[in-house]
């Protein structure tokens, strides 16, 4: 957040995450939402990335080149996830949803949750969106109920102790669509924030309690 980088070298001190530039407090619990600069719906993680394009001068190719990390190390993306997130814990969640983008953002990530696809013929839903079922030891919560959704979306992103990881929503998005076998969307895209969106209206006014450890 705080290291120089980029053509311009210059920090992230001045993004405005929704509350002001450089303000993160309460700024993750404010997301996804839309922003006029770019005048669309950003999740956390496409807002980090547009504002190392345009304070930091970097590339799209660059700012996005590395944002999965592994086991040996976590991405810039995801230390930038846990910063900015942290400084939200303990307060309720309100996604934007009163702009006319915010409100078609929530109604694509609907229609995405339900979209069967791919060579399994799987949606979102073929796995949430039904309270009781799991995979092995894993439950499944119900992501269309908001009584199932703000346990989940009060806590990403988190450290994931399967796989020794600290993971970021888009992160666990993305691996989502590779295990239903489909094209895996654009870092940052509008499906991951239409989904994202979604999930988070329907936990709206949950209080976030990230970021966390998971299974």
């Amino acid at each position: 957040w705080k290291k120089k980088q980029g053509p311009k070298d210059v920090s992230l001190e001045q993004c405005d995450l929704g509350q002001g530039p450089g303000v993160l407090k309460g700024a993750y619990a404010g997301l996804p939402r839309y922003f006029a600069d770019a005048d669309r719906v950003m999740d956390l993680e496409a807002r980090l990335a547009w504002c190392m394009t345009t304070l930091q001068g970097r590339s799209w190719e660059d700012a996005t080149k590395r944002v999965f990390g592994n086991a040996d190390k976590a991405s810039e993306m995801a230390l930038l996830s846990a910063y900015v997130s942290g400084e939200s814990h303990g307060m309720p969640m309100r996604p934007g949803t009163s702009h006319p983008k915010e409100k078609a953002a929530y109604e694509l990530g609907r229609e995405l949750f339900y979209h069967r696809a791919g060579p399994w013929d799987f949606s979102c839903a073929s796995c949430h969106g039904e309270s009781g079922k799991r995979i092995r030891m894993s439950e499944l919560p119900a992501l269309n109920t908001a009584k199932e959704t703000r346990p989940l979306m009060a806590t990403w992103p988190a450290y994931r102790v399967s796989n020794s990881t600290f993971i970021t929503l888009e992160w666990r998005m993305n691996d989502c669509y590779r295990q239903m076998r489909m094209p895996e969307p654009a870092f940052g895209s509008d499906i991951p924030v239409a989904l994202i969106t979604y999930m988070t209206v329907n936990a709206q006014g949950v209080v976030y309690r990230g970021p966390a450890i998971k299974r």
